[in-house]
């Protein structure tokens, strides 16, 4: 992936809220995303404002405010503990049926629970949430 490609993504991505969620824009999209490379190329950068997404500034890297560590891979393992797969298939098929099964309000969830360890982080100013 490079920077282009990323910025493809963003215009499809624009595309598609403008298509799903009428009004969202002008109502103003908050958008987060690391630091990898491709995220801040110029072409990528630039692309990003052309959105009006509104970019959140992504906090240094922490498990306690990383959604796929505290919420998407915990409850994924959860579900998949002590299960034995024949192939590689076989668990990415058991890894989209999980996700496939989720409704949004799952997913909105995980997101709300950004904004509650975020404040907790703050006020442990910077120590684990969870030890």
């Amino acid at each position: 992936m490079n920077g282009q490609y990323y910025a493809n993504l963003l215009a499809q991505a624009r595309e598609a809220v403008v298509q799903k969620r009428r009004g969202k824009l002008s109502r103003g999209m908050l958008f987060l995303q690391d630091n990898a490379y491709v995220h801040t190329a110029r072409v990528s950068r630039q692309a990003l404002k052309d959105t009006g997404f509104s970019e959140i500034d992504h906090p240094p890297y922490s498990p306690d405010l990383a959604p796929s560590d505290y919420f998407l891979f915990s409850n994924l393992k959860k579900e998949l503990r002590g299960h034995r797969f024949v192939d590689d298939n076989q668990m990415k098929m058991a890894v989209k049926s999980h996700f496939d099964g989720k409704e949004k309000e799952y997913f909105l969830g995980g997101m709300k629970a950004l904004y509650t360890r975020c404040e907790k982080c703050i006020s442990l100013e910077g120590d684990y949430i969870e030890k």
